[in-house]
């Protein structure tokens, strides 16, 4: 598990996938949000042997964007961002034997440019690191 979590790679298991765990995250989550993203987030005390120390789920409105090719476009910056800019959110995580689900939901209704959603993804990640550092 800690060999994966050093590569910059986004797996299969680092996907929220789980309906129950969706539900969970959107009932009892809390949010904050670091423009054009909303983040929504749970922390697990235990860390779980058979899953990653983060989950994460992307979603685009279909409002907002009409067309799949837009929204899948939308997705894979937000994910590529995410996967390079991962790494102190899990090592934390790894430190303190907690997990996390985390859900980014794109607010803007226009194409976005890597430089912004990156510069969103950081702040995001800073603001839940400093989270997990007031939560001890």
């Amino acid at each position: 598990m800690l060999e994966l979590s050093n590569k910059n790679t986004f797996t299969k298991e680092e996907k929220l996938c789980s309906t129950k765990a969706i539900d969970t995250l959107f009932s009892v989550g809390e949010s904050f949000v670091a423009y054009p993203l909303r983040v929504v987030y749970v922390i697990h005390d235990e860390s779980e042997f058979d899953r990653q120390n983060v989950s994460v789920m992307i979603s685009v409105s279909k409002r907002k964007f009409k067309r799949a090719v837009k929204r899948n476009r939308v997705k894979r910056l937000i994910r590529e961002a995410y996967r390079l800019n991962k790494q102190g959110l899990i090592t934390l995580l790894n430190r303190q034997n907690k997990r996390m689900d985390i859900a980014f939901l794109y607010l803007k209704d226009e194409l976005p440019e890597f430089a912004e959603i990156e510069k969103s993804i950081l702040k995001a990640v800073s603001i839940l690191t400093d989270k997990m550092e007031k939560e001890r």
